[in-house]
């Protein structure tokens, strides 16, 4: 079943709608602190969404340019999903519906298709190794419920001291208080905690909740252990691939 693992109803509108205009701008990260925690992002962090698979499926069957991804998550009911309050599989459901009016024909389960060729973004799941100990991390996501046992699932629940779910906190990012609460369950003030998200208005937030931030972008070639020794983060080993 399709889970939505993070801000990215926000990421994939943005990813879609500017085409990534800011593609140069690389938002380089400042710290005046001392980092002892870092919280990442799970879509577009962990895990490469392939937002350009999504004009790949629109152009084979005859859709408008980010129907996809709007059917998802540009609507009220993902909102709702988000934070807790809605029906996952209502969503799901509906999101297909609207698809196929879109389209005028049935349709084959597009959104299955589209994540069953995401993946993890291994270098950064083998720095996160390279991290522990001594650094602390968390995953601060805005994701339905399913998020926990799917990072079970993939195998590294493992790496995290602590799993922030929106739809499990009733709060999803860009709200302050989830920063504070990602924080909170490292046992760190936020000023000890580097954020790494994909979208640059939820590290502005992250930023003025008192934490440093980082804007990590897979497609454009963003290496997340450079980003991190920007920051004075030291890696238990530097063998990672190049």
């Amino acid at each position: 079943m399709l889970c939505a693992p993070t801000g990215f109803a926000q990421t994939a509108l943005r990813w879609h709608n500017t085409t990534r205009m800011n593609e140069t701008n690389q938002h380089a990260p400042t710290t005046g602190a001392t980092i002892h925690g870092l919280i990442f992002d799970f879509g577009g962090v962990l895990w490469d969404m392939r937002w350009d698979l999504t004009r790949e499926l629109e152009r084979a069957h005859g859709l408008r340019d980010r129907a996809i991804v709007e059917t998802l998550y540009a609507g009220d009911t993902w909102r709702q999903v988000e934070v807790g309050a809605g029906d996952r599989e209502r969503w799901l459901l509906d999101a297909h519906a609207q698809l196929e009016s879109i389209a005028g024909k049935t349709l084959p389960p597009l959104h299955q298709h589209w994540r069953e060729r995401q993946h993890l973004i291994a270098p950064n799941i083998d720095l996160i190794r390279a991290l522990r100990p001594p650094y602390r991390t968390a995953v601060l996501s805005n994701a339905d419920s399913t998020l926990p046992q799917r990072l079970r699932d993939i195998g590294i629940d493992g790496l995290f001291d602590a799993i922030v779910c929106s739809a499990e906190v009733g709060m999803a990012k860009p709200e302050p208080r989830v920063y504070a609460l990602a924080a909170e369950r490292l046992g760190l003030p936020a000023s000890a905690c580097a954020f790494i998200d994909d979208l640059e208005s939820n590290v502005e937030a992250a930023r003025a909740a008192g934490m440093t931030g980082v804007c990590f972008r897979v497609d454009r070639g963003d290496r997340l252990d450079e980003q991190l020794r920007d920051l004075g983060v030291a890696l238990e080993t530097d063998g990672l691939p190049a």
